[in-house]
């Protein structure tokens, strides 16, 4: 890509799992997909004592529910563990570590993106199974891109920093989980439901697309380091983000329009009251 010798995906990938702890990756994965069981199985036996309405939904609302139940929880776990490693932690402290900040890893930060392997495998399974009633072609889209980028992250130990970051976009997903449980409770006028739908706007603004004009522009100031990824590394992350971006354009601009419309209504009833 300049002129200069980078190593190949399967080089890179052998030199990591020589040096890291390949059962470490199994053991999340196989732990994200345990977790999502517990969590669904708990939603579903939690949910009657707080939503009365719960056992009279449809089956495949109930499905829906308890697997939105999956999501909020990795959605907390996924924003917590990403803080951590890139805020908290000197792991991607470019002052405390000579190596290079695109070759750093750790096994707390194999262990978290293996076990959102794990969640998005069973999460993906679902989707596949009960087809199209947890989501269409845009949800195969997205996990199918969040697969192979997360993957060839915690294989190879490179770029695990723009995977973090593009992980903690996760933290919109209970605001959007709450939207719809609320619509199913039938609280749609209420304060509650025009609360989230202004945090969620605000969020989504905040971690799905300032947050990306973060990450291009870090990228760019360190395309030296970029550049040293191997090739398919290196084309996936410019390609995978790109397209996560472009459609949380699209999904911003239609939450802007939702929430645009919820004022509009609250704003008429103040006036006709």
């Amino acid at each position: 890509m300049d002129g200069t010798s980078t190593p190949s995906g399967f080089t890179t990938i052998v030199n990591h799992a020589s040096s890291s702890n390949p059962r470490l990756w199994l053991f999340s994965v196989l732990g994200g997909i345990f977790m999502c069981k517990i969590v669904y199985e708990l939603t579903g036996l939690v949910s009657p004592f707080i939503f009365k309405g719960f056992n009279k939904l449809e089956n495949k609302l109930k499905l829906e529910w308890k697997n939105r139940g999956i999501s909020t929880i990795h959605a907390l776990f996924a924003a917590i563990g990403s803080t951590y490693l890139l805020v908290i932690s000197e792991l991607f402290d470019e002052a405390a570590q000579e190596e290079l900040l695109i070759n750093r890893s750790s096994a707390l930060s194999d262990a978290v993106l293996g076990i959102s392997i794990g969640y998005f495998l069973a999460d993906l399974m679902m989707i596949i199974w009960t087809y199209p009633t947890l989501g269409g072609l845009e949800y195969f889209l997205h996990h199918g891109l969040s697969l192979l980028a997360i993957g060839q992250s915690l294989l190879s130990g490179q770029v695990q920093f723009y995977i973090l970051i593009v992980l903690f976009t996760e933290i919109t997903t209970p605001f959007v989980n709450l939207r719809w449980y609320l619509e199913m409770a039938g609280k749609k006028n209420s304060t509650l439901y025009m609360l989230n739908g202004v945090a969620l706007f605000a969020g989504w603004l905040a971690a799905r697309v300032i947050l990306f004009v973060f990450f291009f522009s870090h990228m760019y100031t360190h395309l030296y380091q970029v550049k040293q990824v191997y090739p398919m590394g290196f084309y996936s992350l410019i390609l995978i983000p790109s397209s996560l971006a472009l459609m949380n354009l699209f999904w911003f601009w239609k939450i802007a329009k939702g929430m645009i419309k919820t004022l509009t209504k609250v704003k008429g009833h103040d006036h006709g009251s």
